[in-house]
C-alpha cells in the first residue's frame, strides 16, 4: 500500500513538474503583416526573414502573412505583438480592423515599421495608433539622426548622432503624446518638410496597449545592420511588454 501511494505521489509531481516545465518553455509570439494595397517595398523580402531570426535569436516566435483575414479576435490572442511591417494602403476590412482594436485594447502590442505610416489613411484610431501619416519623401540620401532617448530599449544602444543612409519621410499628420526616440536635422540633408522637430522613431501607451514606430528600415542593407536591428529588436520586445 505504502509502494502504491508513493508511485502515486510521484507520478502526480512528475505531472505538475513536466505541466510547469511545458509553461517555462512556452514562447512569445509575434505576427509579421506585411500586405500591401499600395507600394510594395522590395526589402520586406529580406526583412522578414531578418525578423524571424531576430526571434531564433532571442527567445520569441514569429509568424508570418500577408493575409488580413488572420486578424480575427481568437487568433490575435495569441501574439505578444502584431509587426505592421512596411504595409500600404488599406490592408484590413472593418472587421478584421475591430479584431485588431479589441486586441490593442485587452493590452497587445503594436510595432510600426517604414510604410507603416502609409497605411490605413481613412482610419483614425489607427494613425493614433502608429503616430503618424506619411506625406512624401525626397530620393533616398545619407542624414543624421539625433537619438533624444537614449535610456529606451530600441535606442540605448545608439550614438547621440547616427548618420545613416535610407529613405526619409516627411509626414503630415503626427499623433500628439508619443515619447520621440530620435529625430533628424533636416540641416544635414535635402527635402525635409517636417521643420526642427522631425521624429523618425517613438513608442506610446495607447488604448490599453503599447506601440512602437521605426521610420528607418527602406533598404535592403538595413535589415543587415546590427544598429539597425538592435534599434528593430528593441521596439519588439517593448511591445510584448518586456520593459522599456
Amino acid at each position: 500500500m505504502k509502494v502504491f501511494i508513493y508511485l502515486k505521489v510521484t507520478l502526480i509531481v512528475l505531472l505538475i513538474s513536466s505541466v510547469c516545465f511545458g509553461i517555462a518553455l512556452a514562447k512569445p509570439k509575434v505576427l509579421v503583416f506585411s500586405k500591401t494595397a499600395g507600394f510594395h517595398h522590395a526589402s520586406i523580402e529580406v526583412a522578414v526573414p531578418a525578423v524571424m531570426k531576430l526571434g531564433q535569436e532571442n527567445g520569441f516566435d514569429v509568424d508570418t502573412t500577408t493575409d488580413g483575414a488572420k486578424f480575427t479576435t481568437e487568433n490575435l490572442k495569441q501574439y505578444a505583438a502584431v509587426i505592421f511591417l512596411s504595409t500600404t494602403g488599406t490592408v484590413l476590412n472593418n472587421a478584421q480592423k475591430e479584431a485588431f482594436k479589441k486586441y490593442i485594447e485587452a493590452g497587445g502590442g503594436f510595432v510600426g515599421v517604414h510604410a507603416a505610416t502609409d497605411t490605413e489613411y481613412d482610419w483614425a484610431w489607427y494613425g493614433d495608433l502608429v503616430g503618424a501619416y506619411f506625406k512624401v519623401h525626397p530620393k533616398q540620401q545619407e542624414a543624421v539622426l539625433h537619438v533624444v532617448d537614449r535610456d529606451f530599449i530600441a535606442t540605448k544602444h545608439l550614438p547621440a548622432e547616427w548618420k545613416r543612409f535610407d529613405e526619409w519621410y516627411n509626414f503630415k499628420y503626427i499623433a500628439k503624446g508619443l515619447h520621440v526616440l530620435i529625430t533628424i536635422d533636416e540641416k544635414s540633408y535635402n527635402g525635409g518638410e517636417n521643420g526642427d522637430f522631425h521624429p523618425m522613431a517613438w513608442y506610446h501607451d495607447y488604448d490599453g496597449g503599447r506601440a512602437f514606430y521605426t521610420e528607418l528600415g527602406h533598404t535592403d542593407e538595413s535589415y543587415a545592420d546590427p544598429l539597425y536591428l538592435q534599434h528593430l529588436l528593441g521596439g519588439i520586445k517593448y511591445a510584448m511588454g518586456q520593459g522599456k
